[in-house]
């Protein structure tokens, strides 16, 4: 896939190149940090539960969940996990 960016500023390409470069590395960063943070609190509570983080979104999502507080944390986990892994794996098919 091709991708046009239109940018209106009186600095260098290059300038403008190394600059979303930069701002794309440091997402990127951030976006593994969340990865391994949501995992390790997916992991937790796989282990106090015995189930895995997905088992327990499609019974969540299918409300057959009970109303205690550390399914919904777990639940906010998962659905973190996935979005950071989504974005981590955009963000690592761009390239210049």
């Amino acid at each position: 896939m091709s991708f046009t960016l239109n940018i209106e500023t009186d600095f260098s390409p290059q300038e403008v190149c190394e600059s979303i470069r930069s701002a794309l590395e440091h997402e990127k960063h951030v976006a593994k940090y969340k990865v391994k943070r949501y995992t390790i609190i997916c992991e937790d509570f796989e282990a106090k539960f015995g189930y895995s983080s997905s088992e327990l979104k499609a019974k969540f999502e299918a409300g057959n969940m009970g109303d205690e507080s550390d399914f919904f944390d777990w639940y906010a986990a998962k659905r973190g996990l996935d979005h950071w892994n989504k974005r981590l794996e955009i963000l690592s098919g761009i390239s210049f």
